[in-house]
């Protein structure tokens, strides 16, 4: 059963890591049936859906290193290394602060659903700006702001929160939104990741892990969010994002409706 667990709990986080409807709130929810993991594992899944990203997106990353010598590549590179450094800063001064994630679903389902209007809000008023494609260093800006707080009100959502500030801010375009929001994400999440997992096995917190059930988990989210990932680009080509946030609203009133009751915590 750990295993099912395991790999369950990877499904969950390759399907909400890079759609707009937030993992760790989703994850927070899912433990409280299949049971808290470790520090690591959480890790682990979420390493997982940084390396389905990645490989989506090799070819983009490959020129903009290759291609450092065309003036819209070097500007491209330096708004997303602007914006990750902003991210790294402001979490770092988080981390120093204690920030800790809620354990309770009550103000994992507000943010969820104060972020599904907000979204409906954002994509009609983006839809009244002209498409652009270019990525201002205001956006730049504004999305290395949106990953962390995201990252402090879990149910907000790191994707959704850096799309529609992107969008908001003057690239009207999703697709381009999108693929900065999630270019962002890759040196973010890996930074992430990484002080997190050395921080685990400096506290000795590594010791005792099934690494069997750490496999499983990270190869389902890798395969789950690879699929997630492909089949959202493909969406948002001709779709706006209200249906995530009907979706994000309808379960907000349902994990309020369940904590009200007693059904989880």
């Amino acid at each position: 059963m750990d295993y099912i667990n395991a790999a369950l709990l990877g499904v969950i986080e390759g399907i909400t890591e890079f759609l707009p409807i937030s993992s760790t709130g989703h994850l927070i929810i899912a433990e409280q049936w299949l049971g808290h993991r470790s520090d690591m594992f959480n890790i682990v899944i979420q390493a997982g859906a940084i390396l389905a990203v990645t490989i989506i997106y090799w070819r983009r990353l490959l020129d903009l290193v290759l291609g450092w010598r065309e003036p819209e590549n070097r500007d491209y590179a330096a708004k997303l290394i602007v914006a990750f450094l902003i991210t790294a800063i402001l979490g770092l001064v988080v981390k120093k602060l204690g920030f800790e994630l809620p354990e309770t679903a009550t103000p994992i389902a507000w943010a969820l659903i104060i972020g599904g209007i907000w979204m409906i809000f954002a994509e009609w008023a983006a839809a009244r700006k002209a498409p652009h494609k270019q990525i201002t260093w205001l956006v730049a800006i504004l999305v290395g702001i949106a990953q962390i707080v995201a990252g402090v009100f879990p149910g907000t959502s790191r994707s959704g929160a850096t799309i529609f500030v992107a969008m908001l801010a003057g690239t009207g375009n999703r697709a381009a939104a999108t693929e900065f929001a999630f270019l962002v994400g890759i040196p973010t999440m890996y930074a992430a990741s990484g002080y997190e997992l050395l921080k685990t096995f400096k506290d000795g917190g590594a010791a005792g892990e099934d690494w069997t059930a750490l496999a499983i988990a990270f190869i389902v989210s890798t395969i789950v969010a690879f699929i997630a990932v492909k089949w959202l680009l493909a969406y948002i080509r001709s779709n706006r994002f209200t249906l995530f946030a009907i979706y994000r609203i309808i379960l907000g009133v349902l994990l309020l409706g369940m904590a009200a009751t007693g059904l989880i915590a």
